[in-house]
């Protein structure tokens, strides 16, 4: 056991200054003792494991412990043997393996939160829990380097007795946290109190008590993106499996990090396409209506009714950005109707009125080549359709047409009949309303003639005179 002779030769059980430890490292009581279990029973004790502190900052020594007693002829107990087998190397590569499977155990758990959420702050306080619980720490915290201001931030911590950490904000170079970041390396400060203070001023030391810190850069893909911290109350030597659970938390973290900021970049450049998108559309509306006077105006309104009205039949809002866009450019197909037919003040011959349906068809041929358009044909396509079958270009009968394009149609006649013309002036609310009622089952779609006309979102659309 590394004890030396002289120490228990010649002593009985009962001298010798040891501290007796159960396998689960708790203190063991004198009344389960070896001795004194087989000396109050008188029985064979079944082999078990159990440590030994022979204090003085002994190391513990673990022991396979076999003892039974011996009796003399007249029954009495003369003497308990125990025979102790050192199991420390044993032990030791149990515990190890053991931690390991905790470690690697964490590592998944700090993986499954990386990859089932974006959700940076959660990430990383599953990490930290790990940080704390598995290193035995008292403290920790992660903070993000923001590159345009060359600032670290705190992103989130644990075991802190105030939130002073969570305002902590320190330029690269600056601090504990600043140097680890600039020189991308671990910085270990076995002892703050023989350190000048860098980081642990006055006012954030104050009930923290904090002895020692480890600082572990965050790297990703070559590049620093922030700081673990790891703080401890007590001095406790750290050896190199610690350090090596420690460095793959920070690789954990790192990742989180660089996933976090992929996602949104990519949710930004997204933002950012689609507006760009928004205003091209727009765009190409408006130059429509600068062909065409007469309807100016009426693009946007019925772009914005037909997307009031179309949320309240449950679409979504993806659907309802494509709602918009159809809405938008539902008459982008006359751009390939001739200026002379479009334009004309007379009536159209039979002839000009074949050209002018086929609007529609042109409006498919130009949109339908653009993939990001394609959910949003239905409009520029089959507003035309009749409920009755009686519409163009298809002929489409009930739901066979789109419920977006039934739902136009109604707006479209609306818009028009409550604006005023170069023929002729607006005509009043209810007036409108009746007609449109009068077309519902032939024209239009009578559920949603009732839904339109029920919900008065037409009629508090503001038309200037």
């Amino acid at each position: 056991l590394g004890i030396p002779q002289v120490k228990i030769l010649g002593k009985s059980a009962q001298d010798l200054d040891w501290n007796f430890i159960r396998e689960d490292g708790s203190r063991m009581p004198v009344d389960e003792y070896p001795y004194y279990r087989v000396s109050t029973t008188g029985k064979v004790l079944k082999i078990f494991i159990m440590g030994i502190d022979p204090g003085h900052e002994a190391e513990i020594k673990w022991v396979l412990v076999n003892a039974y007693p011996e009796f003399d002829g007249g029954n009495s107990l003369r003497r308990v043997v125990v025979m102790l087998t050192d199991v420390s190397d044993i032990k030791c590569a149990d515990e190890q393996i053991r931690r390991h499977l905790e470690h690697l155990t964490a590592l998944v758990d700090v993986d499954r939160a990386i990859n089932f959420s974006f959700d940076l702050e959660l990430s990383m306080t599953t990490l930290l829990t790990h940080v704390i619980v598995q290193l035995n720490v008292d403290a920790a915290d992660v903070l993000l380097l923001e590159p345009t201001s060359q600032t670290l931030k705190y992103v989130a911590g644990r075991g802190f007795h105030n939130n002073l950490a969570e305002h902590k904000t320190q330029h690269l170079g600056e601090g504990y946290a600043g140097r680890v970041a600039l020189k991308c390396s671990v910085i270990h400060i076995p002892d703050l109190a023989k350190e000048h203070n860098l980081l642990l001023d006055g006012k954030f030391q104050k009930g923290e008590n904090f002895v020692s810190y480890h600082g572990v850069p965050l790297i990703a893909k070559g590049q620093i993106v922030g700081v673990l911290e790891v703080f401890h109350r007590t001095r406790i030597v750290r050896n190199e499996e610690w350090m090596d659970f420690l460095k793959a938390l920070a690789a954990q973290a790192a990742i989180a990090i660089d996933n976090v900021t992929l996602f949104d970049d990519l949710q930004r450049s997204n933002r950012e396409l689609a507006a760009a998108y928004d205003a091209t559309i727009e765009g190409w509306s408006r130059a429509l209506e600068l062909r065409d006077n007469e309807t100016e105006g009426h693009t946007q309104r019925v772009a914005s009714l037909t997307v009031k009205l179309a949320r309240l039949f449950g679409l979504s809002d993806a659907e309802l950005v494509q709602v918009r866009w159809g809405a938008l450019l539902h008459d982008i197909g006359k751009m390939g109707v001739p200026d002379e037919i479009l334009f004309k003040h007379e009536a159209l011959t039979d002839a000009e009125w074949v050209v002018m349906k086929k609007h529609t068809v042109f409006a498919y041929e130009m949109l339908s080549p653009i993939r990001y358009l394609r959910a949003a044909l239905d409009i520029p396509c089959a507003h035309h359709e009749k409920w009755d079958g009686t519409g163009y270009p298809f002929g489409l009968k009930g739901e066979q047409i789109p419920l977006v394009a039934r739902i136009f149609a109604v707006v479209d006649v609306w818009d028009a009949l409550r604006s005023d013309r170069l023929y002729r002036s607006s005509w009043p609310v209810e007036k409108v309303r009746e007609h449109i009622r009068s077309l519902a089952g032939t024209h239009f779609d009578p559920h949603v003639v009732k839904l339109c006309l029920d919900s008065d979102l037409l009629a508090g659309q503001d038309y200037e005179r």
